[in-house]
């Protein structure tokens, strides 16, 4: 069984999104909803692995809106509900949010938003500790997994007694980290209730909203007054110590904890309430202080409200913060250690994890061997070439962002989940003798790039989208997606066919092919093209085959042997197209510039064989005749 179900007092390694996942089950928890993204998809796809167990409904929601928004229903159904989502996605979701606070709950309902400082696998590094500004949603900051967990129940306990929502944002460095839970008393879960109707309160007219506006500001004091006491997530440690205090929040914590061991210990006040920041417990922490170091990534979120405190009590405190620590990029022991030595007048020692100074070669990101993805881009380079277009290609979130580097050069602007079909809309209107081409998947295209669609066939837009097909939300670890025709859970239901999603709103030119074979995408992508082109209207090509992780998964789970590729020496010229214009990485170049495949990192999608002009690449044995239907 799941060790996220281990009996009250087991300790357990947990990843910190495990015990987000296990501080919901604590607290009886019976609603879970998401979208997958770095670094928040494992919350929702560990609590996918054990809702059948608990009774519980978990979902891969197409979007962090509708994420949030059916969480949201099922609070106000009293059931405690989770929705959760990487830092951006709150973007998406942030219309909701921002009404949810006037309305309030009923059962608790706690919103995930895993941040991620250094923009390990994002876009940009907001901080969304200011959507709890913006919104009147009181934040949580995790310093750990074990804090991860037990906030998490105290979250829901907090917003069902509140009746409010709460906001916690791990960071990449709590979500993906692994360390000893020790685990509580699971509450039984509730999974289901009633709605009690109240259209005053829900109903959010503009004569309900200015009353419940007012009310909001009214309850937003008993919230502040709700974190005075909330120990032990917020304490003061060494308080005997006078003049001199740090103060951090979140992961930032357990680098200022160890390094404030090494100076000597000071005042060092943890914060896991970011906002709004508990004013009489901050104020108990500056007594006899004359000058502190805040210490917390990216927003000075604590620093300004600390910065209100003292000037509003007229104290002279010197606060210092950003000033050190600097405001991009995610906090590290090294970072902390030198902006508390500077802080203090002491020396920057040298850093202790020492560097090799050897300059390592170079390797890029690349598709995976096999990916229909890497098939896809070359047939459409080569449609492109040969009808001479000038492509403005129009991006989006996935894997097949990887597409702007070389050699396919296909992305020219990637700006967020959805954007490419949008963004191409305004190009179609503006450029002159240019293509525009949005290229988009298939769980994005549901996640936002339908309303763009829409938006092209209703303003005559003349660009050419593109949806990549793999069947799976791939870049965050294959979890399902509309087209996969599997839920969260594993159950089957409907699949959501793109092509008749764009023929249902109005799209007249739609093509269907399999990326696989080379020379019959070029040609159907050519006639998509040369239709936008002449007609100057939308058009829509889907290529559709299933992502080779999942091709491969499922060969070896029903015995198919995976065939492998080989090069035939004899037959091979040098001419480099397989390993420079094609690009897989199970094929390489030998000192006499012939190609050579690697068997161990084939998987044997054959699409190599299809791009060698002279016939030179061929199966080292006969193919299943099974193999084919495991990329369907």
């Amino acid at each position: 069984m799941n060790n996220l179900l281990n009996k009250a007092g087991s300790k357990v390694l947990l990843m910190g999104n495990e015990a987000i996942a296990r501080g919901f089950i604590e607290a009886g928890g019976g609603f879970a909803a998401a979208y997958p993204g770095t670094p928040s998809t494992e919350i929702v796809e560990t609590l996918a692995e054990v809702a059948p167990l608990l009774g519980i409904h978990v979902e891969w929601s197409v979007n962090e809106k509708v994420a949030l928004e059916s969480a949201y229903g099922a609070s106000i159904s009293n059931v405690r509900a989770l929705a959760a989502m990487k830092h951006v996605g709150l973007n998406v979701a942030a219309d909701a949010l921002a009404s949810i606070s006037y309305t309030g709950v009923r059962a608790g309902l706690v919103v995930i938003s895993a941040e991620d400082p250094s923009m390990w696998s994002s876009q940009n590094e907001q901080d969304n500790r200011y959507y709890g500004m913006l919104t009147y949603t009181p934040v949580l900051d995790p310093s750990d997994p074990q804090e991860a967990k037990d906030l998490t129940k105290t979250a829901f306990e907090l917003s069902e007694k509140l009746s409010h929502p709460i906001l916690m944002v791990p960071t990449t460095r709590v979500s993906h980290t692994r360390s000893n839970v020790i685990l509580d008393k699971v509450t039984p879960p509730k999974a289901k209730g009633n709605f009690a109707k109240e259209n005053s309160r829900f109903g959010l007219v503009p004569a309900n909203s200015r009353n419940l506006r007012d009310k909001l500001i009214n309850k937003w004091n008993i919230i502040k007054d709700s974190f005075e006491k909330f120990e032990p997530y917020n304490r003061i440690e060494n308080e005997e110590k006078d003049k001199i205090a740090i103060i951090s929040s979140g992961s930032s914590y357990q680098y200022v904890k160890e390094v404030n061991e090494e100076v000597g210990n000071y005042r060092l006040i943890k914060i896991s309430t970011p906002y709004p920041l508990p004013r009489k417990f901050i104020l108990k922490g500056l007594e006899d202080v004359e000058k502190i170091l805040v210490v917390e990534e990216l927003e000075p979120i604590v620093e300004n409200q600390l910065k209100n405190i003292v000037n509003e009590e007229g104290l002279s405190i010197k606060i210092e913060g950003k000033s050190y620590v600097g405001y991009s990029g995610e906090m590290t022991l090294e970072r902390a250690r030198k902006a508390v030595r500077e802080f203090l007048g002491l020396s920057i020692e040298q850093p202790l994890t020492k560097k090799l100074d050897i300059k390592l070669p170079e390797r890029p990101p690349s598709f995976c061997p096999g990916c229909p993805h890497r098939a896809t881009f070359y047939s459409l380079k080569r449609a492109v070439n040969s009808l001479m277009l000038k492509p403005i290609y129009s991006g989006d979130i996935g894997c097949y962002s990887l597409g702007i580097n070389s050699p396919y050069d296909e992305q020219d602007i990637i700006l967020e989940m959805g954007g490419s079909i949008g963004i191409a809309n305004g190009l179609a209107h503006v450029s002159e003798n240019q293509v525009p081409i949005a290229i988009i998947g298939d769980s994005t295209f549901y996640h936002a790039g339908i309303p763009g669609l829409i938006n092209a066939i209703y303003n005559k837009s003349p660009i050419l989208v593109l949806v990549l097909d793999n069947r799976t939300t791939g870049m965050t670890g294959e979890q399902p997606d509309p087209s996969s025709g599997l839920t969260a859970v594993g159950e089957e239901t409907k699949v959501i066919d793109i092509a008749k999603v764009a023929e249902g709103v109005g799209v007249e030119k739609i093509i269907v092919f399999d990326p696989f074979n080379i020379k019959e995408s070029t040609n159907m992508l050519k006639e998509a093209l040369s239709y936008v082109v002449k007609e100057k209207k939308p058009a829509v090509a889907i290529a559709k085959k299933a992502c080779a992780l999942n091709a491969v998964r499922i060969a070896n789970k029903i015995h198919i042997e995976i065939p492998i590729y080989q090069v035939l020496e004899n037959k091979c010229t040098a001419c480099g197209i397989c390993y420079n214009a094609f690009a897989c990485p199970a094929i390489f170049v030998k000192e006499d510039k012939k190609a050579w495949i690697e068997p161990s990192l084939c998987t044997g999608c054959g699409v190599c064989a299809e791009t060698c002009p002279y016939d030179a690449i061929k199966p080292v044995k006969i193919i299943d005749k099974r193999w084919d239907s495991v990329w369907q």
